[in-house]
């Protein structure tokens, strides 16, 4: 099996890529303002959840047309806090008003338009509900339960420790079966991160991509992933016997996913990047 590893921006690399050349969409997209990756053009960092829908939307149009008319898309995304600090409260309030360095220039530090400084946004339903609208088939919201909490408890609210699996197909018939496995019966997935070492600030546990890939694919298969970052779903394509696309807009993370799933498959590596 091969993967291949093209550096560039997802938006100009997938209308290159034929039509109904891929069996399955593996990826998870940045986050609504979560992180600055340092890299123009780079998504995530729209002025408000809708614009982000938007911009998603582009990408997911081409990943459509080069699904095959059996295929899916398993988009894997999390949700933030409207307040600058994507926190939602505690301490950091009085803090943050003090703020004047280049976040807050750039207006990283300001909740977006139309939201209070405590409101969680729900950017990933509005993403998934985009995408329904566009034609997408939205089959089945997962709950991943993470075990761990990924943004901690404040004085007002709850920690927050899970984040959401979008299963979304082509048609009504798709590829998506039973694995004979017992989470398959569960709309509840919980899976601990584990550490990677790295160096990526959000890598998707091979776990997970595990899960959607012996779901809704077949050894020679191809998967593709329109967010590569550190590499998880060609590393767990490659394991699985199944041919991977990923496409990563930051070189340094092209490089260090290639580097790992060289690692993981040894002699057997067959990576390829462009």
């Amino acid at each position: 099996m091969s993967t291949r590893i093209i550096v560039g921006d997802c938006r100009s690399i997938l209308p290159t890529l034929p039509d109904e050349s891929v069996h399955c969409v593996l990826t998870s997209p940045p986050y609504f303002r979560q992180r600055d990756y340092g890299m123009a053009g780079q998504i995530g960092q729209e002025a408000t959840p809708a614009d982000l829908a938007e911009a998603l939307s582009l990408v997911f149009a081409e990943a459509h047309r080069v699904l095959r008319p059996d295929g899916c898309l398993w988009l894997q995304i999390g949700d933030t806090y409207a307040a600058g600090g994507n926190g939602g409260g505690g301490s950091l309030v009085a803090k943050r008003r003090q703020w004047t360095g280049a976040h807050e220039r750039k207006g990283w530090r300001r909740q977006s338009p139309g939201f209070k400084e405590k409101d969680i946004t729900l950017t990933p339903f509005l993403v998934a509900d985009t995408l329904r609208a566009d034609g997408w088939y939205l089959r089945s919201t997962i709950i991943w339960d993470k075990q761990t909490a990924t943004e901690p408890p404040r004085l007002d609210r709850p920690s927050t420790a899970h984040e959401y699996l979008f299963l979304l197909t082509k048609a009504e018939v798709c590829r998506v079966r039973d694995p004979g496995e017992p989470w398959f019966r569960s709309t509840v997935w919980t899976i601990r991160p584990q550490p990677t070492h790295t160096g990526h600030p959000a890598v998707m546990p091979a776990e997970l991509a595990r899960r959607c890939i012996v779901s809704s694919t077949e050894p020679g298969d191809m998967v593709i992933d329109p967010f590569f970052g550190a590499g998880t779903t060609g590393l767990v394509s490659d394991r699985l016997k199944r041919n991977c696309v990923g496409i990563e807009l930051n070189p340094e993370y092209a490089a260090m996913a290639q580097r790992r799933i060289e690692k993981d498959a040894g002699l057997f590596a067959q990576v390829a990047a462009e």
